[in-house]
């Protein structure tokens, strides 16, 4: 008898640190944007373009802003925030940096920012 309530009580303690455990998190919290993308970018400044249909998009995540570090010699955007819009889905906002829509799957940009447009249409 007192294994099997040993047995009970082993059980119900770990059932119990499992739930516990277990938390409905909202996205922004556990970054779930973060990663690398891949897709059509572009870059287009002062005349001079940059084209990929075969283009990359790094995101971080640095305290409350996140950076999209390209490849293709494309100049990054950093320093952008984002605000939820619809059911797991965010937009950018602040200053030069509005026009990126970013959820799990998918990354849509169009930036310009001094002088310079930023596209993107970026899957993983």
């Amino acid at each position: 008898m007192k294994n099997a309530i040993k047995v009970l009580s082993l059980f119900l303690i770990i059932t119990m640190v499992m739930i516990a455990c277990k938390k409905d998190k909202d996205p922004a919290t556990t970054d779930f944007f973060v990663g690398t993308y891949k897709g059509s970018v572009s870059y287009n400044k002062d005349g001079t373009t940059i084209t990929s249909s075969d283009g990359k998009i790094t995101v971080s995540k640095v305290g409350e802003t996140y950076n999209f570090f390209f490849g293709n010699n494309i100049p990054d955007v950093t320093g952008v925030k984002f605000e939820k819009s619809g059911d797991n889905t965010y937009i950018s906002i602040g200053s030069g940096v509005t026009g990126i829509t970013i959820n799990a799957s998918t990354l849509k940009m169009l930036v310009s920012k001094d002088g310079a447009t930023w596209t993107a249409d970026c899957t993983r």
